[in-house]
């Protein structure tokens, strides 16, 4: 029996195919937590990585922006490669050079995954290993990953329809061993409506397992009523949809956290995302705490904040 994400402990995890990890969610009634932090950025404690830290205030998706296929890296984990300096210039802090995203998986207990950039413009961004590509797909599965997300950083130009012509040559490539999900968090340096009925359409048919939309309240136009349509739109495809804040507002206050959450819940979205640029590479934590009990109450996000690994 495929647990809710909700119930599912680190063993469970472990353990669940592409398939059970979207019907997981799919059971926890928009009840879903993502927390998203910056692979290399250097992490807010010296004793412990932003991703373990996102963990700890109770996110069930971890998911890695920047993280290069080519060159693991997941900073505030120690090294995995031989160095000659191990360690940053703070002395305590370790660089993570060569931790992959099962490794991270084996030290949080979460799901993990990582942002794909289908960006046309190469200028704009400095390493190939970010790249929606196909051989960067499979790599990233290789290396653990449980999801991959489609979309664009600032800057990038990343448009709808470069994102559908990545997700087709993924999805060949990697078929169902991984979960995909596909949009925009905000407008990546483009213009126009950020992601419409058609755009739906159109990502279902190359194959999603689940869209991306800026939550209500983030980008400007995105209104609760607007979100829930498209969010109805997605359903009817079968498809799960991921909203997001990706707008720094994960480093507002925690009242501003509260009314976001509780609106993009009233969309009926499955997975409720908080950016990385509340400080620098990863939400405030305590945002990503109110972000859980405003979603989901105490008992489940004390749960996730404090199951053993060992369960």
């Amino acid at each position: 029996m495929i647990k809710r994400l909700l119930d599912a402990n680190p063993s469970d995890f472990m353990g669940m195919s592409a398939h059970e990890l979207i019907e997981s969610i799919r059971l926890s009634d928009g009840r879903a937590v993502a927390a998203e932090v910056v692979a290399v950025a250097p992490p807010l404690l010296d004793k412990v990585s932003n991703a373990e830290l996102a963990a700890a205030m109770g996110a069930d998706l971890i998911l890695l922006n920047m993280y290069d296929v080519t060159a693991p890296q997941v900073m505030g984990f120690p090294d995995r490669v031989p160095t000659e300096n191990r360690s940053s210039v703070w002395g305590r802090m370790t660089l993570g050079r060569g931790v992959t995203l099962g490794q991270v998986k084996d030290w949080v207990g979460r799901p993990v995954g990582i942002n794909l950039e289908p960006i046309e413009n190469r200028e704009s961004i400095t390493t190939s290993g970010r790249l929606a590509l196909p051989e960067n797909a499979r790599a990233a599965l290789e290396q653990g990953a449980d999801f991959l997300v489609l979309t664009g950083n600032p800057y990038t130009g990343v448009t709808i329809d470069g994102i559908r012509r990545a997700l087709r040559q993924i999805r060949e490539a990697v078929g169902d061993a991984v979960v995909i999900l596909a949009g925009k968090m905000h407008a990546a340096g483009t213009s126009g409506p950020l992601i419409t009925s058609e755009d739906i359409a159109a990502l279902a048919d190359h194959g999603a397992d689940g869209v991306v939309l800026p939550a209500p309240g983030t980008v400007p136009g995105m209104t609760v009523e607007r979100v829930h349509s498209l969010v109805e739109q997605a359903h009817r495809y079968g498809l799960l949809v991921m909203n997001t804040v990706g707008t720094s507002q994960e480093g507002a206050n925690v009242s501003t956290i509260e009314q976001l959450a509780i609106m993009s819940k009233m969309t009926g979205a499955d997975i409720h995302h908080l950016g990385d640029a509340g400080t620098i590479g990863i939400a405030v934590p305590e945002n990503i705490l109110a972000w859980s009990l405003a979603l989901r109450g105490r008992r489940h996000t004390w749960h996730r904040m404090a199951a053993s690994l060992r369960r």
